[in-house]
């Protein structure tokens, strides 16, 4: 099978080296490998992307001759398939509606003598809606209480017979996605979240391998779950180092003086960037 890796960045703000990393990376594995290199736009969050970032994004990939196969994929445009997503897990009474807003979340975890911790440093959800009656349930979303989707990961680990693993350059990593609790998949403002999306549109475009930073691995986890309940492939996945300034600090797009569009405005050589990079990634 041929390879096909992805660069999926969010339209919230110009590519900065970090990006190019991970762009680079990504390049070079479909490409010496004769396979397919796609680009996508995860543009779900409504408050923070913009067109102008989206359009900035292609521009900077072609600068540094970092071609892609096929159209890109806008998230925002598929939004009926992520609904139907939620519906099936839905149907097989995976999900609940969760009508914790953050300070409800926080005086919760705070009243709790030890709040555990996902894998990403994340407070794990307390569990307080999960066990309301479908009565309860009912009359606050009747009375247009605004909730999230949450997915019920008791009930979810439970519908997955043995162990998960995924591939981490060919060497095999057990999965423990309970670790993670109840994760939210929907909520008002973001009709579908990261983790459903990503793994969605992984399957939908037959990724075969999954380059991304080393700070998302640990959400691999909720990814192979997902991928489970819904009988998608499990790609492969290399996650790579993140770039870092002078202090130790990953970079960020907060960082504009070191985003693509500064540095080529400033009359920087793309092929000296790649160098740049490469070098930094070694």
């Amino acid at each position: 099978m041929a390879i096909v890796t992805r660069f999926a960045p969010s339209p919230t703000g110009y590519l900065h080296l970090g990006h190019a990393a991970s762009a680079l990376i990504a390049w070079r594995r479909a490409r010496e490998a004769g396979g397919r290199f796609l680009l996508r736009i995860e543009d779900l969050d409504p408050a923070r992307c913009r067109p102008e970032f989206a359009a900035a994004i292609e521009a900077d990939l072609a600068w540094l001759g970092l071609d892609w196969d096929g159209e890109v994929r806008v998230q925002s445009a598929h939004l009926p398939a992520y609904r139907a997503v939620l519906d099936t897990l839905s149907a097989r009474g995976l999900l609940y509606p969760c009508f914790c807003t953050r300070a409800d979340i926080q005086r919760e975890i705070a009243g709790s003598a030890s709040a555990p911790h996902a894998p990403d440093g994340s407070a794990v959800y307390p569990g307080i809606c999960r066990d309301l009656s479908p009565a309860e349930r009912g009359r606050r979303i009747g009375a247009g209480e605004r909730f999230a989707l949450r997915l019920d990961m008791t009930r979810a680990r439970a519908a997955v017979a043995g162990s998960l693993t995924y591939v981490e350059d060919e060497a095999p990593v057990v999965c423990a996605p309970e670790r993670f609790g109840d994760v939210v998949l929907a909520r008002k403002d973001a009709p579908a979240s990261y983790h459903l999306c990503v793994t969605h549109d992984d399957a939908v475009q037959r990724v075969t391998l999954v380059t991304r930073g080393e700070d998302l691995k640990p959400s691999t986890d909720v990814h192979r779950l997902l991928q489970a309940l819904m009988g998608w492939p499990a790609p492969r996945y290399a996650h790579h180092r993140l770039l870092t300034d002078d202090a130790g600090r990953r970079l960020a797009k907060r960082d504009q003086a070191l985003t693509l569009r500064a540095l080529r405005e400033s009359g920087a050589a793309p092929e000296d960037l790649l160098r740049t990079v490469t070098a930094l990634l070694a």
